[in-house]
């Protein structure tokens, strides 16, 4: 199956994730108030090009017909749950919550992966932009917790329906709402490959279970009111439809023999 990656593949796939992860730390590091999402996105597409790799998402449509996707990140602010586009006007505030989504294909004309360009990696963050209160800080925490408990169930023989039921039954009495119309996905091969991975539980993903050599990547988006979600009028970013605040934390993860191979993880998750 295209979902199983052959282990020259998956070489390819732990060094992209590792790059990166560093490079999201990197550019994590320049939120701040009154930055633009553009000095950002300029910065994250500098930093892939500069490493070998191609940004996974500048330029991508869901269909032929649609226009594509103009910025290298997603970059999305407070309300806006993903897709953001990270336009010069988009300027960061003191008390906002800032998500950035970065995917890359990695490595350029290795001759392997889509068109010989190699194989794609996809992570996620949320952060601050200076002081924000509690509560925002709570709602950080438990959807980064929510990614980390689901990570802990990516086991060979675990069923893909896991993944999501440990999601749910962890920020469901919390009073958090989960993003149902949008969801993981299998990366590798494509920027968004089988399976579907829910942040809810799904019971007709029973049946799918974990294989050795799997690539998924996970990523909860949980917001503080309803999980009802509409499109933005520019057509790409998604807005949660009550004006809550929604945080977004993801990575890619290898399913081994011995368990999840986290590949996206920054050099500060892992010191």
């Amino acid at each position: 199956m295209s979902y199983i990656k052959k282990q020259e593949e998956i070489q390819f796939i732990i060094e992209g994730g590792r790059i990166l992860g560093e490079i999201l730390e990197k550019i994590a590091k320049m939120v701040r108030p009154n930055i633009s999402a553009y000095e950002i996105d300029m910065e994250a597409e500098r930093l892939i090009l500069e490493a070998g790799g191609r940004p996974a998402f500048k330029g991508y449509r869901t269909r032929k017909s649609d226009p594509p996707f103009p910025s290298t990140i997603c970059a999305s602010v407070n309300t806006e749950v993903v897709h953001g586009i990270a336009t010069k006007d988009k300027i960061l505030k003191e008390g906002d919550i800032f998500s950035i989504d970065i995917g890359m294909q990695y490595p350029l004309n290795c001759g392997l992966g889509k068109g010989g360009n190699g194989f794609f990696t996809d992570t996620a963050l949320t952060v601050a932009v200076g002081d924000i209160p509690e509560k925002t800080k709570q709602l950080l925490n438990v959807t980064k917790k929510s990614l980390e408990l689901a990570i802990e169930k990516c086991f060979v023989g675990n069923s893909i329906a896991l993944i999501g039921k440990t999601i749910e039954n962890y920020i469901d009495p919390q009073g958090y709402g989960i993003v149902r119309d949008l969801v993981g996905h299998g990366v590798g091969h494509e920027v968004h490959e089988e399976p579907r991975v829910p942040n809810y539980y799904d019971r007709d993903l029973e049946s799918w279970k974990l294989e050795n050599n799997a690539v998924i990547a996970i990523e909860p988006m949980i917001t503080m009111g309803d999980y009802h979600v509409e499109t933005a009028d520019d057509g790409w970013g998604i807005l949660t439809i009550d004006n809550s605040l929604s945080a977004h934390f993801e990575h890619t993860i290898i399913i081994t023999k011995d368990g999840p191979l986290v590949v996206t993880r920054r050099p500060s998750e892992l010191s």
